[in-house]
């Protein structure tokens, strides 16, 4: 009897999954790290963290602040404009009534201080209404306008330039006495009657008759007007395109 085939193959029995699994877990490195798994980066210390905030919450702050500067500036530009606009004449763009008040009363607080004499001259356009009626309003409109405009190429930067209403103007001659502020106001007309308005407005050269004034010390605003007045009246009187003085 052969005694080596009764035995069973033991020895030829293939060995299980689960042994070729542990066999192949122990055979890993204990320490090795996994395949494509980053190192973890290092801890920040508390003082660094504690920095890094400061700096994120001034920078924050500063952004803040920045804003909040711009937003005033932007404020500011809005309420002047507004100001300037409550102030000036639509039209022509030079002062209203309330600019040139406000004008007034810091040129007789400089002219206090420095003694010098403050004149005054009302301007009134000569035949706007027939112009008007003529013309029509939009040239009318147009005519006052080149009247401001030549007004303001012959005056001072110091001179204060205002509408009163309609076609009437005043002009504010700081640091002038009563006869230069005749001579301004005769070559003023000169320089008007060598301007005379386009074709298309129909050509015409204008010409305005003024009231001068010189103001008394603390005299008030609508006592000037006033006195400038009566004597825009008298050159009216006169034949129109002259100066009084008064």
């Amino acid at each position: 009897m052969d005694h080596d085939r009764s035995l069973p193959a033991l020895h030829c029995r293939p060995a299980s999954r689960r042994l070729h699994r542990r066999q192949s877990l122990a055979a890993v490195p204990a320490c090795a790290p996994l395949r494509n798994e980053a190192p973890l980066p290092a801890l920040a210390s508390p003082r660094t963290l504690l920095s890094l905030s400061e700096t994120v919450v001034r920078e924050a702050g500063m952004f803040e602040l920045l804003a909040a500067e711009m937003r005033i500036a932007e404020l500011e530009k809005a309420l002047a404009e507004a100001q300037q606009a409550a102030a000036s004449d639509a039209l022509t763009g030079v002062l209203n009534r309330r600019g040139f008040a406000e004008a007034f009363e810091r040129e007789q607080a400089r002219g206090r201080r420095k003694g010098g004499a403050l004149a005054l001259a009302l301007i009134d356009l000569d035949d706007f209404k027939r112009l008007n009626d003529t013309l029509g309003h939009h040239t009318g409109d147009r005519a006052l306008i080149h009247l401001v405009r030549v007004l303001r190429a012959a005056l001072r930067p110091s001179d204060v330039l205002a509408r009163f209403g309609g076609e009437e103007f005043v002009v504010l001659l700081p640091e002038t006495s009563a006869d230069d502020a005749r001579a301004v106001l005769a070559r003023l007309q000169r320089q008007l009657a060598a301007a005379p308005l386009s074709e298309e407005d129909g050509g015409a050269s204008l010409a305005f008759s003024a009231g001068v004034v010189v103001a008394d010390a603390g005299e008030s605003l609508d006592a000037l007007i006033g006195r400038a007045d009566a004597a825009t009246y008298a050159a009216k009187r006169s034949g129109k395109n002259c100066v009084v003085c008064a």
